[in-house]
């Protein structure tokens, strides 16, 4: 397997890997319920005998949700393999093992299961990431990462960015291809504006990206950083554009510490936007992002939500405690998502249905005084029409025309059906 620009789109290529592995007791147990077990691109790397990692000095961009079918990490299963010659793991934003609460990294480090040098890559970009990539030994970077759909999710900047330093550093870049756990059936939300670029959105693309992590590698290097990355992609397979998380017979491993179900990423692209408001977005409880409340709201909020009858949810007024984050400790009110149908439920209108109706129902409703909400929805647009009085449908109008733009240019990189 060459892992050569030669034949590839933009400077893309994708793994055609040939023979399979034996059936696993999972894949035989899932296809009895009916489930079509998806093989993601590190079960066809293994699968194909680790060939497109040949004579090359490895280095894993990876957290705890790089695991196989069974749950062993996939560092510990190439360091076992004598065909793998791993020399680096590069940790993310929460860390390699997941020590860190957001925000938070654990460092640099020496991993005590397999010995490897641990690089912490949180917050670094462009040549000083490239610098620890060269000063790290490795030929090859190999991304394995858990995204769930979100633009404000920083693992898919992570990508970015270590791709972008994989091309300042000259070294190959290999995506290990993981299922969109809220499917990847469209795109919706708003698209970033550049001049709002953070680390919770680098470049325009909608606030539901609707694609896998290959899929967006493919972007990335097509279309924002001009194909300059010696790219291949590990692409899945048995994975179809409408499959929730639970169609794929696959374990679910919380991609960062208030992401602990399938339901949580669900609701993500639109209730992290609370994350900009002086509401509870549920941190510190069981539930976080489908949780919601502050000091002083009561069941006006949920009887002003369930009036807009919006598809596939309903709201609960609910109480609840955070034990950190904000109001810690203090009994607050507000609201609980309760989803009724995930086929037609849509994340960011409901965000935004949210937003309109806290700030009409609670009189103390206040944006972050830094106006991180600007970040998250990636304009001032979103922020400036709710302060005016729009209902939600304006709210989503107004960006109707950017979102159709970057569906047609997202259909160019798609890699399943």
């Amino acid at each position: 397997m060459s892992l050569s620009r030669r034949g590839l789109l933009a400077g893309t290529g994708t793994m055609a890997m040939v023979g399979a592995a034996s059936a696993s007791p999972a894949s035989a147990t899932s296809a009895r319920h009916g489930h079509r077990p998806v093989r993601t691109g590190f079960d066809r790397l293994a699968a194909d005998g680790y060939r497109a990692l040949a004579g090359q000095r490895v280095g894993v961009v990876t957290n705890p949700t790089g695991v196989t079918r069974d749950v062993r990490h996939i560092v510990d299963v190439m360091h076992a393999d004598a065909r793998v010659r791993l020399v680096a793991v590069f940790g993310p934003e929460h860390g390699f093992r997941g020590t860190a609460q957001a925000g938070g990294s654990e460092g640099r480090s020496t991993d005590p299961a397999t010995g490897l040098p641990v690089y912490d890559t949180y917050g670094v970009s462009g040549q000083t990431l490239a610098d620890i990539f060269t000063a790290s030994g490795v030929d090859t970077v190999v991304f394995d990462i858990q995204d769930v759909g979100a633009r404000f999710y920083t693992y898919i900047w992570t990508l970015y960015d270590c791709m972008r330093a994989a091309a300042l550093a000259r070294k190959r870049f290999l995506v290990l291809d993981r299922p969109n756990p809220v499917t990847g059936r469209t795109a919706s939300g708003p698209v970033l504006d550049k001049a709002f670029a953070t680390f919770v959105g680098r470049e325009p693309i909608a606030q539901a990206h609707g694609m896998t992590v290959a899929e967006l590698a493919r972007l990335f290097n097509a279309e924002f950083l001009r194909g300059r990355v010696e790219l291949t992609t590990s692409a899945m397979t048995g994975w179809r554009r409408g499959d929730f998380h639970d169609a794929t017979a696959l374990p679910w491993v919380p991609p960062s510490p208030n992401m602990p179900t399938p339901d949580t990423a669900l609701v993500y692209a639109g209730t992290c936007l609370f994350e900009g408001t002086n509401l509870s977005e549920g941190r510190g409880t069981t539930r976080p992002f489908e949780l919601l409340g502050a000091e002083g709201v009561d069941g006006r909020w949920a009887a002003a939500v369930n009036a807009l009858d919006l598809p596939g949810v309903r709201c609960r007024e609910a109480y609840f405690t955070p034990t950190f984050s904000k109001f810690q400790g203090k009994t607050v009110g507000g609201v609980q998502l309760h989803m009724h149908d995930r086929e037609s439920y849509d994340p960011v209108r409901t965000g935004v249905a949210l937003l309109v109706t806290a700030k009409r129902v609670w009189s103390a409703f206040a944006w972050r005084s830094d106006h991180w909400i600007d970040k998250l929805t990636g304009s001032a647009t979103v922020r400036t029409l709710i302060d005016a009085g729009a209902d939600p449908d304006e709210v989503v109008g107004a960006w109707q025309d950017g979102l159709r733009a970057f569906r047609a240019t997202r259909e160019k990189y798609l890699l399943y059906r």
